[in-house]
């Protein structure tokens, strides 16, 4: 706690851990990192700190690993195919070339000697390209294989980061895209919107059609909100019945704009139990919405995005709450 006193940043858990583990000796690569940190400056600010955690403490730095080795895979497999390509027809190539050189010597031409010598190099040639025929075809079923490799890579990484009831994002997905949509703001100055959604009353509504039909209702909101978000946002599950959105170069007007139309198409479907065509009603949801800003980290915005969602549903709920005087007010007092 005395470090933290002298060095920054708040005590707060990730602080802690980061600190702790380097004063307990247990990681090494992490001690030395912190130590560089502090030859540049006397004091940790938050975001050193949660690069820290990240790249030697966090439980998913593993995952991000092998994701980064799996597109490093998907890159070479992408330049050895094209490689293969290339080599498919070098040696086609090349005899063609040497028939065209034997044919224009003709007959009766004084070069029999250069003819003879072409002659060979011709049949050597087609000794060389009937065995490299069946290396082509190997080739050809290696490319195959490859390209199946390079498939089975890119499905294994794509269910790696979603989740599979709703097809979005999955969490994990969301706080690698988080951290660097927020790093990508700090540096250029554009703004960044983070929406927080809840579906209303769901276990009200689990516990009276059943899990099935809730799975149904998660699904229905997931599909609202992938129609209203642009392809350069990140709409992810945050858990249970909870969803997040990342909105990169949007203001706090902005995300209330998307906010709203995503409310409001989840709000103007009804229900329909496939099993037996029985209308279920209307569903709805309530929307939190925050904003970037300077020295703000992951958790920091989330907390303010959960705290606008909270305010909405305790004021009513189906609602979109901006972060404003107001909801900073209703925290205070909650």
């Amino acid at each position: 706690m005395r470090q933290i006193e002298a060095h920054g940043p708040s005590p707060e858990p990730r602080a802690y851990e980061v600190w702790f583990t380097h004063l307990a000796g247990r990681n090494r690569p992490l001690s030395r990192a912190l130590t560089a940190e502090l030859t540049e400056t006397p004091r940790l600010e938050p975001a050193a700190i949660d690069r820290l955690y990240d790249q030697y403490l966090s439980p998913n730095r593993m995952a991000a690993h092998a994701e980064k080795a799996s597109l490093g895979v998907l890159t070479e497999i992408d330049s050895v195919m094209g490689t293969l390509d290339d080599a498919l027809g070098s040696t086609t190539r090349y005899g063609d070339r040497l028939q065209e050189i034997s044919k224009d010597l003709a007959p009766g031409v004084d070069l029999e000697l250069i003819r003879n010598a072409v002659s060979r190099l011709v049949a050597a040639t087609r000794e060389t390209a009937s065995a490299n025929r069946a290396l082509e075809s190997r080739l050809k079923e290696t490319r195959g294989e490859v390209q199946d490799l390079r498939q089975a890579l890119e499905s294994i990484r794509t269910e790696n980061l979603t989740d599979p009831l709703t097809t979005l994002a999955n969490r994990k997905h969301l706080d690698a895209t988080l951290i660097q949509a927020i790093d990508h703001a700090a540096l250029s100055g554009e703004p960044l919107a983070l929406l927080m959604i809840d579906v209303d009353k769901f276990k009200d509504f689990n516990d009276n059609w059943g899990h099935l039909t809730g799975d149904q209702v998660l699904r229905l909101v997931a599909m609202s909100i992938k129609g209203a978000v642009r392809p350069t946002d990140t709409a992810a599950r945050f858990g249970g019945e909870e969803f997040a959105v990342v909105l990169p170069q949007s203001s706090l007007k902005s995300g209330e704009i998307v906010a709203e139309r995503i409310r409001q198409t989840v709000m103007g479907r009804e229900l329909v139990k496939r099993s037996t065509g029985e209308a279920l009603g209307r569903i709805t949801v309530s929307i939190g919405v925050a904003s970037f800003m300077t020295g703000d980290n992951a958790m920091m915005l989330i907390e303010r995005a959960d705290k606008c969602l909270l305010h909405a549903k305790r004021s009513g709920r189906n609602k979109t709450v901006c972060e404003d005087e107001t909801v900073e007010a209703f925290s205070d007092v909650a």
